[in-house]
């Protein structure tokens, strides 16, 4: 940010320079130049004035530390939350119904059981034979419901889509329709009703028919707010993958440098580990936190400093790996093929699988090789696992 004297500064792009009307000095024209919201703050009352410029000024200068290029921006937001921000999962068991003969059937008493009791409910109970009365109802399957309310809270009457998964032996969900289930906090000694569920089913796969989806079908019946100062502060967790010493204090510094103006040159944050930082909330902002946690979260990261990974999904056979993930000495055999990560073949037997740097290879190097001689994608997991377990993968591996 470079600073110039008033008589010096260039006018805007675009726009003439002003000239001093005649008969008036260029101090006499002071207010005039000023922006509107400034100029009328000169015609407040003193204790008013000051509380109020410096409410501007801190936002100006805010402002001026943001000015980054936006295309190359990464700001704390991206990777934390700030604490009593999470999600609240409910839960409850229900039933569907209007199956096509794939529910549960009468050998699954829990079903008989609850459908029994939603019976009685709704104004009909058995008759004198008990569940015995049920012994054809093969539409009808026991599920658990499962929704999840945003880390940002709801309010009553907001509606959000909830899973249902099936308990019993029913062989599909398709065409169901989920009968009124009330929804429990995460304690379920706790009796109070958070939601209601209910509507039609969506199959998300044909290839896992008993796992569900009813798209807004759970109504909230409470308000959820999520307290986000304690004690005049606010924590910022990071999340797992940005998570560590380094990271913490280095977001603690850079809250400090750019926000110390609003506390007097008081630090603000302190990292308390790996994955938490604690900020204080300046005396001015005590009565509007939201503004000060919007200008923490807005505050640019240069670089973020991450260790290697390798990230693994076994069920579709992806492998993800960040950086140059560097992998040790060592020699693999899988069936006919052998390769070699180290500097030292045998009598020409090997041949190294990165010929630019054999000492450090590559895992991306490997896996090439692998793929190369058409090494199926397990076989290759296989191999990356026994490369960690072997201490050879100089980096953290994520299996998921």
């Amino acid at each position: 940010m470079v600073c110039r004297n008033r008589e010096s500064s260039p006018t805007p792009s675009g726009l003439p320079p002003r000239k001093p009307a005649s008969g008036k000095s260029a101090d006499s024209l002071l207010p005039d130049r000023l922006p509107h919201a400034l100029h009328s703050l000169l015609l407040a009352p003193c204790p008013l004035l000051l509380a109020r410029c410096f409410s501007v000024l801190a936002a100006a200068v805010l402002a001026c530390l943001l000015a980054y290029p936006a295309e190359a921006r990464t700001t704390i937001k991206s990777i934390c939350r700030v604490k009593g921000q999470e999600e609240n999962t409910l839960q409850g068991l229900g039933i569907v119904v209007g199956l096509k003969g794939t529910g549960d059937g009468a050998n699954f008493l829990p079903t008989i059981r609850s459908l029994a009791t939603a019976m009685q409910l709704m104004g009909s109970p058995l008759g004198s034979n008990g569940p015995a009365e049920l012994k054809d109802a093969k539409n009808v399957a026991l599920v658990m419901v499962t929704a999840t309310v945003p880390a940002a809270g709801a309010r009553q009457g907001d509606k959000i889509d909830c899973t249902i998964s099936s308990v019993g032996s029913a062989k599909s969900l398709a065409g169901g329709r989920l009968f009124l289930t009330p929804l429990l906090g995460p304690d379920p000694q706790n009796p109070r009703v958070f939601a209601l569920a209910e509507g039609p089913i969506t199959l998300e796969s044909l290839d896992l028919p008993t796992t569900a989806r009813v798209h807004g079908g759970c109504r909230l019946e409470e308000d959820f707010f999520n307290v986000f100062v304690k004690d005049g502060k606010i924590t910022l967790v990071l999340d797992p993958n940005h998570a560590g010493f380094q990271v913490t204090q280095e977001i603690a510094e850079l809250i400090n440098s750019q926000l110390s103006f609003q506390s007097s040159g008081v630090p603000l944050a302190k990292a308390q580990n790996q994955v938490c930082v604690e900020v204080s909330l300046p005396p001015q902002y005590v009565e509007d936190p939201v503004l000060f946690v919007s200008q923490i979260l807005s505050l640019p990261v240069t670089e973020v400093p991450t260790g290697p990974r390798v990230v693994i999904h076994e069920r579709t056979g992806s492998i993800v790996i960040s950086g140059d993930v560097e992998i040790g000495p060592v020699v693999v055999t899988h069936k006919n093929v052998v390769i070699e990560t180290a500097n030292a073949p045998a009598a020409g037997r090997f041949v190294p699988v990165d010929s630019n740097d054999p000492q450090n290879a590559k895992l991306k190097s490997l896996v090439e090789a692998l793929n190369a001689v058409r090494v199926p994608t397990p076989d290759v997991i296989d191999i990356i696992k026994g490369l960690a377990r072997n201490g050879k993968l100089n980096a953290e591996l994520v299996i998921e």
